[in-house]
């Protein structure tokens, strides 16, 4: 394993439960501490249950894998002391299991696994740093935000930004046209990632983030 230094602690900021027409896939979004940073990863139906019931703190009358699996470790006398995002490979990520012994080895996980059992045992979770710059994404929510006509209406005292309001529309639209049409396709891509993560479809926000990276590269 790196050296810490090399991992950002995330938190669990949110778990769509809801299968995605295209692949029938779950997500889960990590969100990095501190900071405005998320990550999504696309998990398996079953994992994205097990974490939405230990999210929830709901307990099953039978054990269930993720369960056992903490059962086994504390009967051998081990608790799972933190979990690391290490890789991405070919869009798949991959996970380690870090015990409180140093005489038992981490153990390669994949994520939904590896993050289920953190929550069993609260442990943290980080993310390779490398990862979080790589496909980490801010969503930007200002352009989603417009004020209601009433509104307007109720403030009159606010009529003098109508100018100003007027002057930023005029410098949009002469910005706009000084846009290569790059710069303007990856504009709408980040307008679609933003309505995408506000619409928790982070299968399709993955999707985005990915092509804006890829155009962003090619115009560098």
């Amino acid at each position: 394993m790196e050296h810490d230094s090399d991992f950002l602690q995330v938190d669990i900021f949110g778990l769509s439960l809801t299968p995605y027409k295209s692949g029938g896939g779950f997500a889960i979004i990590l969100k990095e501490t501190g900071g405005d940073r998320r990550l999504p990863i696309i998990i398996g139906q079953f994992e994205a249950q097990a974490i939405a019931l230990e999210l929830e703190g709901k307990k099953q009358q039978r054990p269930l894998t993720h369960d056992l699996l903490k059962e086994v470790i504390e009967n051998f006398g081990y608790a799972v002391s933190s979990i690391y995002i290490s890789e991405l490979k070919d869009s798949t990520f991959f996970a380690k299991i870090k015990f409180d012994s140093m005489s038992v080895e981490e153990l390669d996980a994949r994520p939904s696994d590896a993050i289920a059992l953190a929550l069993k045992f609260g442990a943290p979770i980080y993310v390779a740093s490398s990862i979080m710059d790589e496909v980490g994404f801010i969503p930007e929510f200002e352009d989603q935000i417009a004020p209601k006509d009433e509104d307007l209406e109720a403030e009159p005292e606010n009529e003098g930004f109508a100018e100003e309001d007027e002057e930023a529309r005029m410098l949009k639209e002469d910005e706009s046209k000084t846009l290569t049409a790059k710069d303007r396709k990856i504009k709408q891509l980040k307008s679609e990632l933003d309505e995408a993560v506000t619409q928790e479809n982070y299968e399709k926000a993955a999707q985005l983030r990915d092509a804006i990276q890829k155009l962003e590269i090619s115009t560098n």
